[in-house]
């Protein structure tokens, strides 16, 4: 079983761009719908781009 991807694992934003390759889904054989896996990596995705904002200084919060 594969590591479920972390903040950590985004180094900087030219990894950004694969960041379909980045997001893995370790229970992908467990969810109901693939639709619901979609929507899990997503907000994987969205977590990562968010702590890479954070981390860079840019949040205008």
């Amino acid at each position: 079983m594969t590591k479920r991807t972390s903040p950590n694992d985004l180094q900087n934003w030219d990894d950004a761009q694969d960041l379909d390759h980045l997001v893995n889904d370790k229970r992908s054989h467990k969810r109901a719908t693939p639709a619901k896996g979609r929507r899990r990596n997503r907000r994987y995705e969205n977590r990562l781009l968010k702590s890479q904002l954070e981390n860079d200084g840019l949040d205008e919060d």
